[in-house]
């Protein structure tokens, strides 16, 4: 797959295995600028990241884009040939296929820094659109984070409307907090006070006593 825009250089193609040094450059910068670094890292052997990006490359459900700017030696094949800029995970929503009604996510959506507003991130909706009519989906849904101010803009511009609010959490964290939920259910409950006796009404007065009062 590859394609490009009318009003920009740069080009979009599926992701090769050998992509995994850009890919994960580019990946790092989102990371950065999502305030996420600290939650999302991990030191990974460059053999486990390989791995695994080879096992993305060839799941069915996901399509790695990279947005590319073609290079002085693009025509002669060159190693500098291109410079990659911009990356889209994209993936299909496997219960909205089940229900009938498929969507594309955009699990990972970034433009290089030094490559913003030349038309990449344009192009990467452009390889979602074309994915989602692969797949027969009628909606692309894209994650970005609340405070990612830029992103939320573009996406806006772009006709994408709020939907719902996504949330992380660290495995030891919720561990402790389903825990301290446990136990909290486990607790002594606290005594209720016993109700006070209710007073039992008098019987009514007969028709008869009521007209000799009257």
């Amino acid at each position: 797959m590859s394609g490009s825009g009318s009003r920009s250089r740069v080009q979009t193609r599926t992701a090769r295995a050998a992509d995994l040094t850009a890919v994960l450059s580019l990946v790092r910068q989102h990371r950065v600028e999502a305030h996420a670094e600290d939650v999302l890292t991990g030191h990974r052997g460059a053999t486990t990241a390989a791995s695994g990006f080879r096992r993305l490359l060839e799941d069915a459900t996901h399509r790695v884009v990279l947005a590319v700017l073609p290079g002085p030696n693009a025509g002669a094949g060159g190693d500098c040939a291109e410079v990659p800029v911009g990356l889209a995970v994209l993936g299909l929503d496997p219960l909205s296929a089940v229900l009938g009604n498929p969507h594309v996510t955009v699990d990972t959506f970034v433009v290089h820094r030094d490559h913003r507003r030349r038309g990449a991130g344009a192009v990467l909706l452009a390889a979602a659109a074309a994915y989602a009519h692969e797949v027969g989906a009628a909606h692309v849904v894209a994650a970005v984070a609340g405070h990612e101010a830029e992103r939320q803009r573009f996406f806006a511009r772009m006709g994408f409307a709020p939907l719902t609010t996504r949330r992380i959490v660290a495995l030891d964290s919720l561990t402790r907090s389903l825990s301290a939920w446990q136990h909290s259910r486990l607790g002594v409950p606290f005594p209720r006070r016993p109700a006070s006796p209710r007073r039992r009404p008098g019987p009514l007065p007969s028709l008869g006593t009521a007209v000799a009062e009257g």
